[in-house]
């Protein structure tokens, strides 16, 4: 009797011991992977609102897709047919994943810990995105960053001002081709590059700001900051715009209107020539912006993404001038100065 007394003390020892280690190992495991962020989506009129919210309320997602959850959404829109006919439909899809929808900004950044700005018109970003900074709220902007350089300008002034982690990037900067390209040993170093893919235009912003910037992206991956120049030429079917960097290095973007107009890109290295048309989806992208979520740290510079733009208006600028040279600082000038007077 005694030993059986004994016994059971022991199992009972055994088993409380076993809880507080499932206890402790069970807070171990919260405080590696906290819950999800509330994300909310600014600006219901793009494919990428619905793609990017499967992704993230996935219930299978890992690692950084697993960072946010969208939870609320406002649906904006302005009176460009890209938005004006599309802002229902988006927003009635959002609606049916359980997805709540809000008429006011203000009222969604009281829900939500982080923002995805994915208004298409790019020319009402800086009015968006302005109480999401004052609010504090972690802020990814979806191509492109601003409907002018000047309102870029301004709204990575405001983010550094109030100390709000902000980037803004286009999907193909992070498509496997690229960054296969990025990581290949044998190419040597990049001494030129060439990209190429869809470029229609949007009335009443620069013309490579809404579907240019997917190739010029890619090309400044490739290249990395520091063109001086840009030149362009206009035909009805075609855009091709080079740029020379101050090391000498010539980068192109090829933008396609009619025939063939799949992405790809080529990288002249210093051994070999390597040429790419991996495309990819949303996923590369929304795994960044969740880690950009999760640490606070940008994957691409604010620096960066204001010369990615400086060198998209040198290239209108180009085109008003016949063809002519155009420097980036000329444009940049101009831009600071009328960014000065927005504040």
């Amino acid at each position: 009797m005694k030993q059986l007394t004994h016994d059971n003390g022991r199992n009972r020892w055994f088993h409380a011991l076993l809880s507080t280690l499932c206890l402790i190992f069970c807070a171990v495991a919260r405080a590696a992977d906290p819950a999800p962020l509330r994300a909310g989506m600014i600006g219901l009129d793009t494919s990428h609102v619905p793609a990017f919210t499967k992704i993230f309320n996935n219930p299978k997602a890992t690692g950084d897709l697993a960072a946010i959850r969208i939870v609320t959404g406002y649906p904006g829109g302005t009176d460009i047919p890209a938005s004006r006919d599309r802002v229902k439909g988006f927003t009635e899809q959002l609606r049916g994943m359980g997805i709540e929808i809000v008429d006011s900004i203000p009222k969604l950044l009281e829900k939500v810990d982080v923002v995805l700005l994915e208004s298409v018109d790019g020319r009402i970003h800086l009015q968006e995105a302005l109480p999401v900074i004052k609010a504090g709220k972690p802020l990814f902007i979806d191509k492109p960053v601003a409907g002018s350089l000047a309102d870029a300008i301004v709204i990575y002034e405001l983010a550094k001002k109030h100390n709000v982690p902000c980037f803004s990037s286009s999907s193909l900067r992070f498509a496997p081709g690229i960054q296969e390209i990025l990581k290949n040993e044998k190419l040597g170093t990049i001494e030129g590059a060439a990209t190429w893919g869809s470029c229609t235009y949007q009335e009443g912003t620069p013309d490579m700001f809404f579907y240019g910037i997917h190739g010029i992206e890619p090309l400044y991956a490739l290249m990395g900051t520091g063109c001086e120049t840009v030149t362009r030429i206009q035909t009805k079917d075609t855009d091709l715009v080079s740029g020379v960097w101050k090391d000498g290095r010539i980068g192109a973007y090829r933008g396609i209107r009619q025939n063939m107009a799949e992405f790809g890109a080529v990288a002249f290295g210093s051994k070999r020539i390597v040429q790419t048309g991996r495309e990819g989806g949303y996923e590369e992208l929304c795994a960044e912006v969740g880690r950009f979520f999760k640490t606070g740290k940008p994957p691409v510079r604010a620096e960066e993404t204001i010369e990615i733009f400086a060198f998209m208006e040198a290239a209108d600028e180009s085109k008003r001038q016949g063809g002519a040279p155009v420097s980036l600082a000329s444009v940049l000038a101009k831009a600071r100065a009328e960014a000065a007077s927005k504040h």
